[in-house]
């Protein structure tokens, strides 16, 4: 397995390394800041988990009719201007006076454009690196995003004791300028994966492909429902705590970059798999506590801990790209980003729905509850399932990006 210092060496994975960080900063700053302001101006904690979350519920609809843009768009392009638009989503919801109805319709509105950004991302990462060196490094990706979370939760969380919200959303935005430069000037121009033009139909042919295999469905739901149901716990931590949201962020973040090294680093593939029933399980159970009303720093300890768990993702993407053509690898990893947003949305929605209805702590260890149910059911349904992956063929690459296999091909070569 290649190690984090090769792989930086490696052509164009500094620049969409540096231009993700940027995104991934203003993300959280910017995110941070729109939640304490509908909370502010609101009162709800529903409204504010979906402001801070919302942008999830949106992936569905680009899963659905713009996910095949994923592998049939100019990469350096479209992770552009992805940014662009973030920067100017971001600096309209700056403007004084939008109401939240108008706030919350840019946060959908770029949800949509974030569900092509994301597949565009992970594709091009699979085809920068060897085979051998995508799991290293999404997992550097990863551990870059929990530095970022916690660096950027922090920041935010003193920005806005000094700054309004507002303010913070106008430096979020000049981060995802920052992003787009740094994107556009350090990648060079390279030809789509696949060829054809991405259009709804052809979007829901790959996802008939790719969700026709048992063993990728399994995959994918394990991807999206743990994971999502726990971030439905995390949407209210600013109704859980108000003055204290950006620490228990931070703490997430933190035990999320300990498991990423744990996973990514040192652990061997055969124990990776073994342990991916055991992350998901612990990615949940410490919310339970919550039941309790514990102290800030229990409640921090408990999210860190709890966050560790995330680093089962890495195991899981690491079966789905074994299960998936290369061809159809930005499709399939799009697909899995926007299908893990979705339900992170609405998980958010749910859980702030629900605390509408009781409190955050009963809603958070309500939905930690649901995430431990899912967990154990897709574990069975796992084992019962046709053996391993390696058995498993992989797809035939549709039409419209077979006579893409000689140019990805010779690429990989060159690499």
């Amino acid at each position: 397995m290649p190690r984090y210092r090769s792989l930086i060496r490696t052509p164009e994975f500094t620049p969409l390394f540096l231009g993700t960080a940027a995104q991934n900063a203003a993300a959280t700053v910017g995110g941070l800041a729109l939640a304490t302001l509908v909370y502010r101006a609101t009162g709800s904690p529903l409204l504010s988990a979906v402001s801070m979350f919302g942008p999830s519920l949106a992936q569905v609809l680009g899963a659905t009719f713009l996910l095949s843009g994923a592998d049939r768009l100019p990469p350096r392009t479209t992770l552009t201007a992805v940014s662009l638009a973030f920067a100017a989503g971001t600096a309209l919801q700056a403007l004084p006076g939008l109401p939240t109805g108008a706030l919350l319709t840019v946060v959908l509105l770029l949800g949509l454009v974030a569900s092509l950004g994301g597949g565009v991302r992970w594709g091009l990462l699979n085809e920068i690196l060897t085979k051998d060196g995508y799991l290293p490094g999404r997992s550097l990706f990863n551990m870059m995003s929990g530095l970022t979370q916690i660096t950027g939760y922090a920041t935010g969380g003193a920005l806005l004791t000094a700054l309004s919200p507002r303010t913070c959303l106008l430096l979020a935005a000049a981060l995802y300028l920052t992003a787009a430069l740094t994107l556009r000037l350090g990648l060079t121009a390279r030809p789509p994966r696949a060829t054809g033009r991405p259009s709804p139909s052809a979007t829901w042919r790959t996802n008939a492909e790719l969700w026709s295999s048992r063993p990728r469905r399994l995959t994918y739901l394990g991807l999206w429902l743990p994971n999502g149901l726990v971030v439905g716990c995390e949407s209210l931590y600013v109704a859980y705590t108000p003055g204290a949201a950006g620490t228990l962020f931070a703490c997430a973040a933190l035990g999320m970059f300990a498991g990423d090294v744990t996973v990514g680093r040192l652990l061997p593939p055969a124990a990776r798999s073994r342990a991916t029933t055991p992350l998901l399980l612990l990615l949940a159970a410490p919310y339970l506590l919550f039941l309790l009303h514990p102290p800030l720093p229990v409640a921090a300890f408990c999210v860190a801990v709890a966050s560790v768990g995330f680093g089962a993702s890495l195991a899981q993407q690491e079966r789905l790209m074994a299960l998936t053509a290369d061809e159809l690898a930005g499709h399939a990893l799009g697909l899995h980003s926007a299908g893990m947003l979705t339900l992170q949305g609405l998980s958010a929605a749910l859980a702030g729905s629900l605390a509408q209805l009781t409190s955050p702590a009963v809603a958070m260890a309500a939905t930690a509850a649901t995430s431990l149910l899912a967990t154990l059911a897709l574990a069975t349904a796992t084992r019962r399932a046709q053996p391993p992956a390696a058995a498993e063929p992989q797809s035939p690459p549709s039409s419209s990006s077979r006579s893409s296999r000689s140019r990805c091909s010779s690429r990989a070569a060159s690499r």
